[in-house]
């Protein structure tokens, strides 16, 4: 998921004839898409095995794109070697088995046990926070200032889970459910740009979203999602929401994301980390009337401002150094 960053000669190039039309499109689409997403898979698991999902998701999608590759680049556009295919791999169950995996779980259940998704998605939003604590753990010694956004992002994490003492309250197992998600998330975008991966980032996230469609689907066997999946069950909504997050969530989004990032500042494409959050709460609402408390404006606000200040001050470091702060053309996806 990490390509060799394109150099400064190559980007100006580009940019030089991309309209910032283009661009602003190009982000809308990544905002927004990559936002529902969280409603969209609060819908899918209404009626569909969780881990099955996920499963059936990320293998039609990496199917998709390999077909795709191969019609338009030939017999060898996906030939990598056996360490590349390996830590794809790793990454894509970092990333989609533990990383979306516990997500999907988090938000199924009955109401009162399942995880909100504007919930999830603030929580989510915590990965590049992750990402610092982790580059500081190797040896990296980022900015003060990016330390200081990590205590405001998870001083907001806090306010958020905090037992409140009403219906409304964040349930809390599936609050740690989508933590786990996070941190997951963070160790695979951070061994992304350290081990040896293809160097294609659509050839990379094939195998990323096979090997995680893989071992979801080897879990929800275990899970006995399986025995107990009857397809006539199965509402007509649930089959859309999947669909949706087949196409929109991980084709579409997925590559705009990928072409803003060879055409677009690094510091522009980074909001859709505080940008996400905001839009799934927003719709989460909207759609299907999930509470919107005093205390997840509260905790979600400080979490966005921490990730707004961590990703504001990463930006003299990333331009000079190439580097992405927990960033991977897979969202999250979400």
């Amino acid at each position: 998921m990490s390509s060799p960053p394109p150099s400064a000669a190559a980007l100006a190039g580009r940019r030089a004839g991309t309209t910032p039309t283009l661009i602003w499109t190009a982000l809308i689409v990544v905002y927004l898409l990559w936002g529902s997403t969280y409603l969209a898979i609060r819908i899918t698991v209404e009626t569909l095995p969780p881990l099955l999902s996920a499963a059936l998701r990320f293998a039609v999608a990496g199917l998709i794109l390999a077909v795709v590759l191969r019609l338009r680049r030939g017999p060898g556009a996906l030939r990598v070697d056996r360490r590349q295919l390996g830590s794809a791999a790793l990454v894509g169950v970092l990333l989609l088995a533990g990383g979306n995996g516990l997500v999907v779980l988090a938000e199924s259940g009955p109401p009162g046990v399942a995880l909100p998704s504007g919930i999830a998605a603030l929580l989510v939003a915590t990965v590049p926070l992750l990402v610092v604590l982790l580059r500081s753990a190797t040896g990296d010694r980022p900015p003060l200032w990016t330390f200081a956004g990590v205590t405001v992002g998870f001083a907001g994490l806090v306010l958020l889970v905090l037992p409140a003492g009403s219906s409304d309250a964040v349930p809390l197992v599936g609050a740690l459910t989508v933590v786990a998600a996070a941190t997951s998330w963070s160790f695979g975008s951070f061994l992304s740009g350290r081990i040896r991966m293809p160097t294609d980032p659509f050839v990379a996230t094939v195998y990323e979203m096979l090997a995680g469609a893989l071992v979801l689907a080897v879990v929800s066997a275990g899970r006995g999602e399986l025995s107990d999946f009857h397809p006539a069950q199965v509402s007509a909504r649930s089959w859309l929401a999947l669909g949706y997050l087949m196409v929109a969530g991980s084709l579409v989004a997925f590559t705009a994301y990928v072409w803003l990032l060879h055409n677009a500042p690094i510091s522009l494409v980074s909001t859709y980390a505080y940008v996400n959050p905001a839009v799934a709460v927003a719709l989460g609402a909207l759609l299907v009337a999930e509470p919107i408390t005093p205390q997840v404006l509260l905790g979600g606000a400080v979490i966005v401002a921490g990730v707004a200040l961590v990703v504001s001050t990463e930006r003299p470091r990333r331009a000079s150094a190439g580097s992405r702060l927990g960033t991977s053309p897979v969202s999250e996806r979400r």
